[in-house]
């Protein structure tokens, strides 16, 4: 039986070359409405963490979250899964910095722009400064990650960096330690300290 996985699987082979048959098979079988296109995984588990905290099953309203591998492939899953493809509507997170990408890309596949939320620096680094770095260290404790974040510290390219800067770097020294991390610093917020573009994201499907 189809199921959401299947379909992100489906679009992800599409994307890079398959047969798009399957995947428009699954989206009119599951229903699916809105594609929620984002860079990484680390970003998934964190929207999937807020709609979850919130009562949301967004695969049982006909959501898929999808993480793209990347800013430059927003053009392709844009293309196959807006108006030239599926027709679906078309929301997500982005960097400041790679905004250009997602402009050129969504305005190609004639997508509506103003459905895409943007983070200054990235997803990450707005969950670090709505908790708050003395929270954000308390939370690295219980998960086990103080020495590995103090050896860190002590390391000379660390040096004349903020805190914030280095927490940033932090999460992103580990592969899937930004993931793990997505979930847990989004779980952390009070609900009245959701950075806004992951609110305004969660908020508009």
């Amino acid at each position: 039986m189809a199921d959401m996985g299947s379909f992100r699987e489906a679009v992800t082979a599409w994307a890079a070359g398959g047969p798009g048959e399957p995947a428009r098979e699954m989206a009119a079988r599951l229903s699916v409405r809105v594609a929620v296109l984002l860079e990484g995984p680390s970003d998934a588990a964190a929207v999937g963490a807020l709609a979850a905290s919130r009562g949301r099953d967004l695969a049982a309203e006909g959501v898929c979250v999808l993480s793209m591998g990347g800013a430059m492939s927003v053009g392709r899953f844009a293309h196959i899964l807006g108006p030239p493809g599926l027709g679906l509507r078309l929301t997500g997170l982005c960097d400041e910095a790679e905004r250009p990408f997602y402009t050129r890309g969504l305005e190609r596949a004639g997508a509506v722009q103003d459905t895409f939320f943007v983070c200054a620096a990235d997803l990450e680094d707005e969950l670090i400064r709505a908790l708050g770095v003395t929270r954000v260290e308390e939370l690295v404790e219980a998960e086990g990650d103080l020495r590995a974040l103090q050896t860190f510290l002590n390391q000379p390219a660390q040096r004349g960096r903020t805190s914030q800067q280095q927490l940033r770097r932090f999460l992103g020294t580990k592969k899937g330690r930004k993931i793990r991390y997505g979930r847990v610093l989004v779980e952390a917020l009070d609900p009245d300290r959701v950075p806004a573009p992951l609110d305004g994201l969660i908020t508009g499907l």
